[in-house]
């Protein structure tokens, strides 16, 4: 069991002796006990009951600092069954400072980081801290990058430098910059406890579909998640799902420089339902692939946001044919209330048509000049949320 293996490890670098592991292990249910939440903790004590030893002086103080830095009381336990040295540690000379020095990177976030990565207060983690923010500092990265990665993957501190380093280089091969890599790793901290081989898989599977190293590097600062994705079990699964909607090979690098993101979404709870939905409203398959070859970012759109009301508008108020969005899947992309319902009104008010591209592609100044004999199109429309607030993953 992982986390037995855990405190057996830290317990005997805090010197408690081989005999409490075999009296523990003897016991029913042996040291998996220690993973069980109703009996873990008191199992631990019970074995190594040196951890009673100054109650008041030192258990208490430290769950009520825990406490004060936002570790709930009832995840306290964890805490402690994750990393128990920390109850022999000197609040006063010891946790305090450390929790300090966080403060500077997590701010209000000291508890969230705690509960996952409690070895952030250990004397080899705080040293190596000093050496990742070297390192990141050494690669110009910007401080504000640094500290979000840290509050939101702690474990990054525990990272080997050497290793950072190895995988930093192969970043700038494919030309990331200091200001791009501090998008990265903000936006992506997990990247960073990748192994070199495990970074290159994928760069190497990018690769294979047609991409070199400039586009490689533009889609790992977009959308650093894929990079720490599985080729076999995520990447691989949705080039079978585009595929499958007819899009061949050689189009795939296209679909996926446009909406990269789609790499990582899920399969069965999100691409398919979307794509379901169009072709419950009578598009065929075909049709469906044709709008995502054209326009991939449709793999993105949410059904009840955007999909829907939008086919519904088109349809019902403009009396379009559905064939219109598969010409135009683009269409799906502008505001309801902001671009496609006043751009409508001022061409029925004025007994016109025309497509959706013509209706929607041209900026305000060339669709009034176009459609209005004006300089500039003085529309107001109601206040709407914008289509980016419509993606959704």
């Amino acid at each position: 069991m992982i986390l037995s293996s855990k405190l057996y490890h830290f317990l005997k670098r805090c010197n408690f002796c081989k005999y409490h592991f075999e009296q523990l292990e003897a016991r029913r249910g042996g040291l998996d006990m220690l993973g069980l939440k109703d009996v873990g903790f008191p199992c631990l004590v019970e074995s190594f009951p040196l951890l009673l030893c100054s109650v008041e002086n030192k258990l208490q103080p430290l769950i009520q600092l825990l406490e004060e830095v936002g570790v709930p009381r009832e995840h306290v336990r964890d805490i402690l069954l994750l990393f128990p040295p920390l109850i022999f540690y000197d609040i006063e000379e010891d946790i305090k400072p450390r929790i300090n020095r966080l403060h500077k990177a997590g701010g209000e976030d000291i508890g969230k980081m705690l509960l996952k990565y409690p070895w952030i207060l250990s004397a080899s983690i705080q040293e190596n801290y000093k050496s990742v923010h070297s390192f990141f500092e050494m690669e110009k990265v910007a401080k504000p990058s640094i500290d979000c990665a840290v509050r939101s993957w702690p474990h990054v501190l525990g990272c080997s430098t050497s290793r950072m380093k190895r995988l930093v280089k192969r970043f700038r091969d494919l030309g990331i910059t200091s200001k791009m890599l501090g998008k990265i790793i903000a936006a992506s901290p997990q990247l960073l406890l990748r192994k070199p081989n495990e970074f290159q898989e994928v760069v190497s599977f990018m690769e294979e579909v047609g991409f070199d190293d400039e586009s490689i590097g533009r889609i790992l600062c977009r959308c650093p998640e894929i990079f720490a994705s599985s080729v076999d079990k995520t990447l691989r699964k949705k080039l079978a799902f585009l595929k499958d909607l007819g899009i061949a090979s050689k189009h795939l690098p296209r679909v996926m420089k446009k909406y990269p993101e789609f790499l990582v979404s899920d399969v069965d709870n999100t691409l398919l339902p979307r794509m379901r939905y169009l072709m419950k409203v009578g598009l065929s398959k075909r049709e469906v692939g044709s709008m995502v070859y054209r326009f991939s970012p449709l793999l993105g759109y949410s059904i009840n946001v955007v999909l829907k009301p939008k086919l519904e508008f088109l349809t019902n108020t403009m009396q379009k044919p559905l064939k219109a969005v598969v010409e135009y899947p683009r269409y799906f992309s502008y505001s309801l209330e902001k671009k496609i319902k006043p751009r409508f009104w001022v061409l029925k008010g004025r007994n016109m048509e025309c497509c959706l591209r013509d209706m929607l592609g041209k900026n305000d100044e060339e669709f009034a000049g176009d459609y209005m004999d004006m300089g500039r199109m003085l529309v107001l429309p109601p206040a709407a949320r914008t289509d980016d607030s419509q993606m959704q993953e």
